[in-house]
């Protein structure tokens, strides 16, 4: 499972992102790479169960994520 941090303050930038995000993230749903994938109510944080050999592995999907520069990513084990 991944915790990440997302900014406070959404700029224009990130919100014309959303759509490629979502799917981006509808894909790996469907082939199985993510299982799980929710967003708090004040869009903060962001949770993700993955399916990945190592944590390496999750990172290298992560970092296809059309929002990564606006993440911050911890492995909870």
């Amino acid at each position: 499972m991944i915790c990440i941090q997302l900014p406070g303050k959404l700029t224009e930038e990130f919100i014309t992102l959303i759509p490629k995000q979502r799917k981006l993230i509808d894909e790996l749903m469907d082939n199985g790479k993510i299982l799980q994938y929710s967003v708090s109510m004040d869009r903060t944080q962001l949770w993700i169960t993955m399916v990945a050999q190592s944590e390496r592995k999750a990172l290298d999907i992560i970092t296809t994520f059309p929002l990564v520069h606006y993440m911050k990513p911890k492995f909870l084990n």
